[in-house]
């Protein structure tokens, strides 16, 4: 997968919209941030419930990883994009935006 992939599956996700944060696109649903893409080095870090972070990290390590630090135990996971299939980023970007769905209905 490339980049210009995460873009056309987050933009296919209900009222998503791009951004940018930290010099990176990132991807939002009601203001806040599911998944950030880093193009250069064509991954995309996705903000997963720290139990999903597990599972993706032990079904796939070579391609999923926390990140270094607080943002990682929160459940901030890296996706390397080559050689991962359609269907994987698809659902892992679903995982991530669910989240943030699901957080912004607790907060009702």
């Amino acid at each position: 997968m490339k980049p210009d992939d995460v873009r056309r599956l987050a933009a296919a996700l209900p009222e998503v919209t791009e951004g940018a944060h930290s010099g990176h696109p990132d991807f939002r649903v009601g203001g806040r941030i599911f998944a950030t893409l880093w193009v250069d080095e064509e991954r995309v870090v996705l903000r997963l419930k720290p139990v999903e972070q597990a599972a993706w990290i032990e079904a796939e390590p070579d391609r999923f990883a926390a990140v270094d630090g607080a943002w990682g135990r929160r459940g901030w996971t890296s996706l390397d994009l080559w050689e991962t299939e359609e269907e994987t980023l698809t659902a892992a970007l679903h995982a991530a935006w669910r989240g943030v769905v699901s957080a912004a209905y607790d907060q009702i």
